[in-house]
């Protein structure tokens, strides 16, 4: 009995060990060169951030002539709005185009305006239209994980590695920070404006409006301007316009709500410090929680822990990584 007792033990020792090497191993090789699912999520992470730079750059050059008249000082810049269009033009396109046509003075006007601000408005476009291509394939990298097309990775090993976990929920996230950015700092109103100006003077067959029906889906108007009175339901049903795997979402939520994605434990040892240790994490789940409402809204014990755990001490969210 003794040497079974003995003979056990140096079998288990043995399988932890092979499985303790295997993670090592797992953890050194998710972000290798030759790792094809570990690379394609960091090169998906990387756009997100490319994005939301561009993003960035972009608001501080939006040109008042798509402001709501009462928001134009310039009467030079006034005189546009006439042949500017909401998404309202997408119900009657020929009724807008008429009234267009049939005065010499609007198709001198619309002319000077595509002369002024097109090449501008082609980079807004391509900014509304990489946030709806990084959905889909952020949409795609699950759907493949899931059918088995990257050997031996699953979401849930992913999640178990340490720089997966890492960049799943960063993926999420990113996602997340595009849509609050892009509803504060181009507004609706403004964002419909500027897709039917692309729209009418790129031309209907232009290659680059293949996922128009997508931007327009992303640029409608919320109801939300400025920092006045919120919808109802907003901005989860904001958050929805593009949907990403319940169940992923979950997991993802579950990872920031219980582990230390970025282990910062041994930086900040002491019981006192961890609001602190987890204050990137804490404005990473903040913006998660919007795509899974039902969890914000429904399950109230356990947002107890998540704010007793990542807000006692925070009351300030930032919208960037470790910032």
């Amino acid at each position: 009995a003794e040497a079974w007792a003995q003979a056990w033990a140096c079998a288990w020792a043995s399988a932890c060990a092979v499985a303790a090497g295997e993670a090592a191993a797992m953890a050194e090789d998710f972000l290798s060169e030759d790792n094809l699912c570990g690379q394609s999520l960091l090169r998906l992470v990387s756009r997100g951030s490319s994005i939301i730079a561009e993003l960035q750059r972009l608001q501080a050059n939006i040109p008042k002539v798509f402001l709501p008249r009462d928001g134009i000082d310039d009467p030079e810049q006034a005189r546009y709005a006439s042949i500017l269009f909401d998404f309202g033009y997408l119900t009657n396109p020929e009724d807008y185009e008429r009234k267009v046509n049939t005065s010499t003075e609007m198709l001198d006007l619309d002319q000077e305006f595509n002369d002024t601000f097109y090449e501008l408005l082609g980079r807004f476009y391509k900014l509304f239209e990489s946030i709806v291509i990084y959905v889909a394939d952020l949409n795609k990298f699950v759907e493949d994980v899931q059918a088995g097309y990257f050997i031996q990775h699953t979401v849930d090993n992913i999640l178990l590695d340490d720089s997966g976990r890492q960049l799943m929920c960063e993926a999420l996230y990113l996602f997340g920070v595009m849509l609050l950015l892009l509803e504060r700092q181009i507004p609706g109103p403004v964002r419909e404006r500027m897709v039917i100006a692309f729209y009418r003077h790129s031309g209907e067959s232009a290659s680059s409006q293949e996922n128009i029906e997508d931007v327009c889906r992303l640029c409608r108007q919320t109801g939300y301007v400025g920092r006045g009175s919120k919808p109802r339901n907003y901005p989860e049903n904001f958050f929805a316009r593009f949907s990403i795997d319940k169940m992923v979402i979950s997991q993802i939520i579950g990872r920031m709500q219980n582990d230390d994605i970025y282990m910062q434990a041994s930086s900040f040892p002491l019981p006192e410090h961890r609001t602190t240790r987890l204050v990137a994490q804490g404005s990473m789940l903040y913006v998660c929680l919007y795509f899974a409402p039902q969890l914000l809204k429904g399950e109230p014990a356990t947002m107890r822990e998540i704010v007793d755990r990542h807000f006692s001490e925070n009351w300030a969210v930032t919208l960037g990584l470790k910032r």
